[in-house]
């Protein structure tokens, strides 16, 4: 019997020691597995987080980002604003500094003139026009308080050339009327400049009409061409001699008529006219520089004070009335001249 009790014994302490090392596998085995798991769950929560912390950095930046640029585009807005203010106020004084320039020449131009200009004369400057006037007056800003008197003749300096304006028809303390060319009442005795046969010019009443030279002689259509200049010849007191009028656009020649008469473009643009010459008379009523006798008419008439009978006396109607005849048996004549 007690043979039997040992052998159980030596069985039971095996399967003992057999469990306890099958305990000992899985408790190792269940540790090794726990803690494969709990990294895992470490680096879960690692990636969550860094994934969140990102989006909020991502989030917080462009927020930041929207708001810098909003105030970044109102500052440039701002800046715009103020260049295109710099760059219109730079182009102001710039159309400013043209005209100054402009300006300036203009006046050395004037001045160049006043210098080397042969006769005495008082500069004036347009201030405006008299449209209430029976004439079409311009108004200068001299008059008698500068020795501006009646019927002084004014010229003007424009492109170059020197040139009749009109003439002074009253003279105020601090102003004066000026009665243009193109008036229909101002006559002018004229001449042209290379052929030297006289007339009489007048306006239409219209700075853009021509202006018309009457009673040239008949005999001076064959030496009249487009293009001839036309000057005062200095008769009736008025206006000095050789000063500009204008250049043949058109002669006509009817043949009831003993004189010619043609159309001409006034050398001066009232258009542009700026700057104006008051000529002043000497003593003897006559121009400085002048070498053509002045002869002074009464001032009742103002037909009989600019159309000296000298332009054509009796043996020269005479001669252009004998002309005539001798022309009649021909077939009419009618010429015309054209730029």
């Amino acid at each position: 019997m007690p043979k039997r009790r040992g052998k159980s014994g030596r069985r039971i302490s095996k399967e003992i020691y057999v469990f306890i090392a099958l305990i000992a596998v899985s408790f190792a085995l269940l540790v090794f597995s726990t803690r494969s798991l709990m990294a895992n769950f470490k680096d879960a929560g690692l990636s969550v987080f860094s994934g969140a912390r990102s989006g909020i950095h991502e989030i917080t930046s462009f927020v930041s980002g929207t708001i810098l640029s909003i105030s970044e585009l109102s500052r440039l807005r701002q800046e715009h604003s103020e260049l295109l203010e710099r760059i219109t106020r730079y182009e102001q004084l710039e159309r400013s500094a043209a005209e100054i320039i402009q300006e300036n020449n203009r006046l050395r131009e004037q001045l160049g003139f006043s210098q080397e200009s042969e006769y005495r004369h008082i500069p004036a400057e347009l201030i405006g026009r008299d449209p209430d006037n029976l004439f079409s007056a311009l108004v200068i800003n001299k008059g008698q308080s500068s020795g501006i008197s009646r019927d002084m003749a004014v010229i003007a300096f424009q492109g170059g050339v020197q040139a009749l304006v009109g003439k002074v028809i009253q003279a105020r303390t601090y102003e004066s009327l000026v009665m243009p060319l193109y008036d229909a009442n101002l006559l002018a005795s004229s001449r042209f400049a290379i052929s030297r046969y006289e007339g009489i010019v007048e306006g239409q009443g219209s700075p853009d009409a021509p202006l018309r030279m009457r009673f040239i002689p008949k005999r001076a259509r064959d030496e009249i061409n487009a293009g001839d200049l036309v000057v005062s010849s200095g008769l009736g007191g008025i206006y000095p001699p050789g000063i500009n009028i204008g250049r043949v656009s058109n002669v006509s020649l009817r043949e009831y008529e003993i004189t010619l008469e043609a159309e001409l473009e006034p050398i001066i643009d009232f258009s542009r006219l700026e700057y104006v010459f008051i000529i002043k008379k000497n003593e003897r009523n006559s121009f400085s520089g002048s070498t053509f006798p002045e002869e002074t008419l009464p001032e009742e008439t103002l037909n009989e004070e600019i159309f000296p009978k000298e332009i054509f006396h009796e043996e020269t109607l005479t001669e252009e009335i004998s002309a005539e005849e001798s022309f009649s048996q021909e077939p009419p004549y009618q010429e015309h001249i054209n730029d």
